[in-house]
């Protein structure tokens, strides 16, 4: 017969213990895993993608989906690219501490837009739902329809509704595209409204 010695078998919270340590370390693997599916897929996206898309395709929970989102924003903390929600969803971009390098290696990427379009669209993103004439009253000059087309174009801008009053004109309104555009998940991340002779020194 042969004895054993029980004082060298691990003890059951030791090997509960063990255990748990395992399952921590399997999950911080897969959620790793899974971080960088959700890059790949926004790597290869040319439009940014929304919860609910990344869900579907990486069959994820909502806190699974939190979970490895908050691994993938970490990991690349030591890289170029962030991770952005905007209003139509995630995206990858480049950090702003390189958007000099950007705009002085590829300058002809700088779209300059006019006095005339950020008056008009700052008007509407502050103050929507607007209709052209409270437009013309804040900047005090005549609309030119070419801007409006520009924004409409630019899918920044839409109508929705009708302001009741003679006339019934369409009320604007910004867009998803807008927000997209200028970094924004919502309206509220807005900064203070500025006032014209700002926007002007800008243009």
């Amino acid at each position: 017969m042969v004895d054993i010695d029980d004082s060298k078998q691990p003890s059951k919270a030791e090997t509960t213990g063990t255990a748990t340590a395992s399952s921590i370390g399997a999950n911080q693997a897969s959620l790793e895993d899974v971080s960088k599916h959700i890059e790949v897929l926004l790597h290869a996206s040319e439009a940014p993608l929304t919860a609910h898309a990344l869900r579907k395709h990486l069959s994820l929970s909502t806190k699974e989906l939190k979970q490895a989102l908050e691994v993938l924003e970490r990991r690349l903390e030591t890289g170029v690219l962030n991770l952005h929600e905007t209003a139509s969803g995630y995206r990858l971009q480049i950090s702003d501490a390189y958007s000099g390098l950007i705009q002085q290696t590829f300058p002809q990427r700088q779209e300059r837009l006019s006095q005339a379009l950020l008056e008009t669209l700052s008007v509407i993103a502050y103050k929507q739902p607007v209709t052209r004439s409270d437009i013309e009253q804040v900047r005090g000059v005549t609309l030119s329809s070419n801007i409006l087309r520009q924004l409409f174009d630019k899918g920044w801008i839409i109508e929705k509704g009708f302001k009741e009053t003679l006339g019934r004109p369409a009320l604007l309104h910004t867009t998803a595209q807008f927000l997209d555009a200028f970094g924004l998940s919502h309206l509220d991340e807005l900064p203070p409204m500025p006032d014209l002779e700002t926007i002007r020194t800008l243009s």
